[in-house]
């Protein structure tokens, strides 16, 4: 059993490896993706929303697929975790788009005429007036995703990413026992979504007694 426990304990380094990576590319391509959504050119906007709906209509595990064994065919070959990360990452900015349209859409027009009427520009309003109150909003939602997210990375096994589920699927081989080696995983999993969470609500606390939203 601690042989078994050592085994699947390994796969932990890969599965945050994909889960951090995608969560922070994505969070950063959304940022450009939620302000297309939010442009006044109705084309800009169109392209934005038809990325995010197909993305979201379509399963996570059949986009890994297609990067994976469709890219080599247009040349690009990529290994199992980076294809894994770049699929991950793309899905990823579609759902924080979203988030951030969410939490925009949830601030007062005040707020934007309020800063310019004080003369703030622009980049100092995103900064120091918006920025801290849309993270307040989507602060939750965000760690909510980040945890499912550490979930679906599970789905990298599929390719032959070596994480969690890869080696609990090859200890349950070797071993004949599924229940247990599976339950190990599951705990682990377990293990890595409660700091988040727990973080998430902390962060959260401190943010509600700083900032309200007009």
């Amino acid at each position: 059993m601690i042989e078994s426990l050592r085994y699947i304990a390994i796969g932990i380094g890969a599965t945050l490896t994909i889960t951090s990576s995608a969560f922070v590319i994505g969070a950063i391509l959304g940022l450009p993706l939620a302000a297309l959504r939010r442009s006044q050119f109705m084309v800009l906007r169109a392209m934005a929303r038809v990325y995010v709906e197909l993305v979201r209509s379509v399963p996570p595990l059949v986009w890994l697929f297609l990067v994976f064994f469709g890219l080599p065919q247009a040349g690009v070959s990529l290994v199992p975790l980076a294809a894994a990360i770049l699929t991950f990452s793309l899905i990823a900015a579609a759902y924080m788009s979203e988030i951030y349209r969410g939490g925009l859409a949830a601030l007062g027009r005040g707020q934007w005429e309020a800063s310019s009427a004080v003369g703030l520009s622009p980049l100092d309003t995103a900064r120091f007036i918006l920025g801290p109150q849309v993270f307040r909003v989507v602060g939750p939602t965000m760690a909510t995703y980040g945890i499912g997210l550490l979930k679906d990375s599970a789905l990298a096994s599929t390719i032959g990413v070596v994480e969690i589920t890869f080696r609990a699927g090859a200890e349950a081989q070797r071993t004949g026992s599924g229940l247990t080696v599976f339950l190990t995983a599951g705990i682990f999993y377990l293990l890595l979504s409660l700091p988040l969470a727990l973080a998430s609500r902390r962060v959260d606390s401190r943010l509600r007694a700083r900032y309200s939203i007009a």
